[in-house]
């Protein structure tokens, strides 16, 4: 799919197709384009294209966007382009490190994988898609979406809340099917979400950009057993 901004080419993805205009809407969170509900007017499929892989974002009057930054530095490839502390640090000039106040019990933490998969509707009849879910602080699934690309996933949940007037994040989990990655925690920052869960591992860039960004990383969320990889003091115990 073609994402494009008041007509003009910003993004070409590999995406399951549904939920598209939650698709642009959270790639253009993440690129740090707009911040709330109120910088888009409208969301359509672009007119001169008949095939629905087109979609254009209208955003309101005096929304900004540097076109050239846009095109040259994008971080949610799904390739990671920018690797290091260089790549941390221009990710914070655009969002800030999140604070909050957000405590989970650990028995809380440990049903979100059960509940994630009982709601992967695509994954039980294909076995090849990601999933990503919201969920708030009482383990209650606000949203789940699912695409072939673990990013798409993660845009598709951040763009519902976008678009659902629900930013901040900074009192919810987000919920991820298999490993997380730097560009998920780098995607998760520009929502604010403060606990991030993966059943799998987490990359050591993802670590690091963790504990650089006030965000708690839980890994290997597996039953009763995770790894808390940064602020291990939002998730409680007994």
């Amino acid at each position: 799919m073609e994402i494009q901004v008041d007509t003009r080419s910003v993004a070409v993805t590999m995406r399951t197709p549904g939920h598209d205009d939650e698709l642009a809407a959270g790639f253009l969170l993440t690129e740090g384009i707009i911040r709330t509900r109120e910088d888009v007017l409208k969301i359509s499929p672009y007119v001169r294209n008949e095939s629905g892989n087109v979609l254009d974002v209208f955003l309101a009057p005096g929304v900004e966007v540097d076109f050239a930054r846009l095109t040259r530095n994008v971080y949610t490839s799904s390739s990671c382009g920018l690797c290091g502390k260089a790549s941390i640090e221009a990710v914070h000039q655009q969002f800030k490190r999140v604070k909050s106040t957000l405590k989970i019990s650990a028995k809380v933490l440990a049903q979100l994988p059960d509940k994630l998969r009982a709601a992967q509707a695509a994954f039980a009849r294909t076995g090849g898609l990601h999933a990503a879910g919201l969920f708030n602080s009482r383990g209650q699934m606000l949203v789940l979406r699912e695409d072939v690309g673990r990013h798409n996933a993660v845009d598709k949940v951040l763009g519902y809340a976008l678009l659902n007037g629900q930013l901040p994040l900074d009192r919810h989990i987000l919920m991820v099917s298999g490993r997380a990655s730097y560009e998920i925690l780098q995607k998760a920052l520009a929502a604010r979400v403060a606990i991030i869960a993966a059943v799998s591992a987490p990359s050591s860039l993802a670590v690091e950009f963790a504990v650089q960004s006030g965000q708690t990383l839980v890994g290997f969320l597996r039953g009763p057993t995770m790894n808390i990889y940064s602020r291990p003091g939002r998730v409680t115990f007994g």
